[in-house]
């Protein structure tokens, strides 16, 4: 089942690594920062369809999940402090940040990159309930996606709830898939 999550997961990230739609410079930045892909990531991607990652790559994959997750959440203040202060480029720039990195996250746990291996608050669930984790991924993406659209106008109270329904995303997945801090 581990082996089917990992093949599935490289398939989604795959699929889902489109580019940006220009609309502002600082949209194509973000985006641009955001879609670029380390050694790590990309040797995990290939390894994870097979087998576990070795545990030297793991520990680094590990790594970088844990930078990109500190990034989507530092975009996602970012983003409430923006819209508190009806400032809609910094809005814009936050939902373009997690809307880029959101198709990736799934890619973020191949086999061999679990609680088992190294310090991490991903929970073993992840793992043990691929099918589950990869629906917590794809609604991610979708109100991900749903934020940055909304931060692409200009009705503020519509940009607020698609960031409140993002933070329940994010809320949900981790009450289910990531300890407790």
């Amino acid at each position: 089942m581990t082996k089917l999550f990992s093949i599935l997961a490289v398939l989604a990230l795959a699929a889902c690594s489109g580019g940006d739609d220009g609309a502002t410079s600082n949209v194509a930045s973000a985006q641009s920062d955001a879609n670029k892909t380390s050694p790590a990531i990309e040797g995990a991607m290939v390894v994870s369809a097979a087998s576990p990652l070795p545990k030297e790559q793991a520990l680094k994959l590990m790594h970088e999940r844990h930078e990109n997750y500190e990034k989507i959440g530092k975009a996602m203040r970012a983003a409430k402090k923006g819209i508190a202060g009806n400032d809609l480029p910094a809005v814009r720039s936050a939902a373009a940040q997690i809307n880029a990195l959101a198709p990736r996250a799934a890619g973020w746990f191949p086999a061999g990159t679990g609680p088992d291996v190294g310090k991490t608050d991903a929970k073993a669930e992840i793992w043990q309930q691929p099918a589950q984790f990869a629906a917590a991924m794809k609604q991610f993406r979708v109100a991900a996606a749903g934020f940055n659209q909304a931060a692409a106008g200009t009705n503020l109270p519509a940009i607020e709830a698609a960031h409140a329904n993002l933070g329940k995303t994010c809320k949900s997945c981790h009450d289910r898939f990531r300890k407790a801090d």
